[in-house]
């Protein structure tokens, strides 16, 4: 299954992009990344026979891959283009994920841009802008003018 897995892998990554690397992880699952897309359709075998599980994602900055944003089951004794049709059509929902909820892109690699977070604002206060607390300094420094400036024309 794993050569007959390759083998198709090869011949969808011909018909999908021009450009693109092809490698087989230990689990079995056969990659396709599209770099100049930043996009990847992975081939796994399921416990079916001829049946491959297709998922697609993203490649995020720096080439690292996201998780797999739309996935399904597909027959592998269907003609290849046939699968290749699948693989688009997973290829297009993870585009439109992507641009729908996706995070944006930062503009240097490596890059995260900050502030793109908003906080959540605080609940408004009462009508009243000067508490009790407020009231009592207010009245303490005005004590303390009051006591300067009667030591000041008690001194002339």
């Amino acid at each position: 299954m794993s050569a007959q897995l390759r083998e198709t892998a090869g011949e969808l990554a011909d018909l999908l992009w021009r450009e693109h690397t092809l490698y087989r992880e230990r689990s079995g699952t056969v990659v396709i990344r599209g770099s100049h897309v930043e996009r990847w359709i992975s081939l796994s075998p399921t416990g079916g026979q001829d049946q491959v599980l297709i998922r697609a994602g993203r490649i995020l900055a720096g080439g690292t891959t996201a998780p797999a944003r739309s996935e399904t089951v597909a027959d592998l004794t269907g003609g290849r283009h046939e699968l290749a049709a699948v693989c688009r059509r997973l290829l297009a929902e993870t585009a439109v994920g992507a641009a729908s909820g996706g995070a944006p892109r930062p503009s240097r690699p490596g890059r995260e841009k900050r502030g793109t977070t908003r906080r959540p604002r605080k609940p408004a206060r009462g009508g009243r802008h000067t508490g009790p607390a407020s009231w009592l300094i207010i009245l303490g420094l005005l004590t303390v003018v009051a006591l300067c400036a009667r030591a000041a024309v008690a001194a002339l």
